[in-house]
């Protein structure tokens, strides 16, 4: 299993990126790490770097403040772009990347390629839930208007994603909305709801969004726009408040006691609740396995979104979602 790695995409790269591509080197000795990015900065980060780890020279680099359309376009030799034409080509099995994410989904359109059937494909981050089991929601911004139609695709590549990856059977799937009630709604979601009972999958309804991190489904579908809205809310959220919790225990010795015993439990949230522990989000609907790992990854997300990808492709992820597409 050949996995590409765009080394030169994100906040904390090229450190983060080899610092987890050499981690996940180390661990699973069944995968060949291909690191795409400027070899004369890489070859001296990775001198004892184990026999299944590579570079893969090229000579650009997409930044973050890149305009994505015409970067991916103009920069033929960008460590993002050499990467998903790595894939394209079948010299790499998925790939990788922290960078520029309108980039990267212009890569997966444009050099990749969309999987045949799939209209739009869809960007999925996990997003925590209290029981653990997290939910996997799209499209939270690959397209940010969407068709009745691509909500039904998103729930079926969503559902596959859950069995195959996450070895949930049946994972539930719900329609994020304002009510519970099938015709709730706007006019999307009200022509979305008939569709997503006639698919061959375990439809639940709607679902409000004071109920995702509940764990009302496994699977949540909506467009981009609403979906990015929720994700960013979310993560505001949980950001303000762990910042209002670290205030209130430092203002007093009792304050500061009391925070000292609760310090393991409020760990293990911060960590339940941290993006790092799930890797990246997959970009579904591709020909190839294409992962976006969060800007500000460091190694420990990288070598989540590697041990991510691994998962996938053990799993024929994406010849699973071709299949149920076809119909075949």
């Amino acid at each position: 299993m050949k996995i590409a790695i765009d080394a030169m995409g994100g906040d904390h790269a090229p450190q983060s990126t080899v610092e987890g591509a050499l981690a996940a080197a180390k661990e699973w000795g069944d995968i060949e790490i291909i690191l795409v990015g400027d070899e004369q900065v890489l070859k001296p980060m990775v001198q004892d770097a184990p026999a299944n780890l590579r570079i893969h020279h090229a000579s650009e680099v997409i930044d973050a403040e890149d305009e994505p359309v015409k970067a991916v376009r103009r920069k033929k030799d960008a460590s993002m772009v050499v990467a998903g034409r790595l894939v394209r080509e079948g010299e790499a099995a998925a790939m990788i990347s922290a960078g520029n994410t309108g980039a990267l989904m212009t890569t997966g359109l444009l050099v990749v390629g969309r999987m045949e059937g799939i209209e739009r494909p869809a960007l999925a981050p996990m997003i925590p839930t209290l029981d653990g089991r997290g939910v996997l929601a799209l499209d939270l911004g690959a397209n940010m208007d969407a068709k009745p139609e691509h909500l039904a695709q998103y729930a079926l590549m969503g559902s596959v994603y859950r069995d195959k990856v996450h070895g949930i059977a049946k994972p539930r799937v719900g329609l994020l909305n304002v009510g519970t009630e099938a015709m709730k709604g706007n006019e999307l979601t009200k022509a979305a709801f008939p569709l997503l009972e006639a698919m061959p999958i375990n439809f639940v309804g709607n679902v409000e969004a004071r109920d995702v991190l509940t764990g009302a489904c496994d699977v949540l579908v909506c467009d981009g726009f609403a979906g990015n809205i929720l994700l960013k809310s979310l993560e505001g959220t949980a950001g303000a408040m762990f910042s209002i919790l670290k205030k209130e225990f430092s203002k007093s010795l009792k304050n500061k006691l009391a925070a000292a015993l609760l310090m393991p439990s409020l760990r293990g949230l911060k960590t339940m609740m941290d993006y790092k522990e799930h890797g990246g989000a997959p970009l579904l609907g591709l020909s190839g396995l294409v992962v976006k790992g969060h800007g500000s990854s460091d190694g420990g997300a990288i070598k989540n979104a590697v041990r991510q990808a691994r998962t996938a492709l053990q799993s024929s992820l994406t010849e699973s979602i071709a299949r149920e597409i076809s119909g075949k």
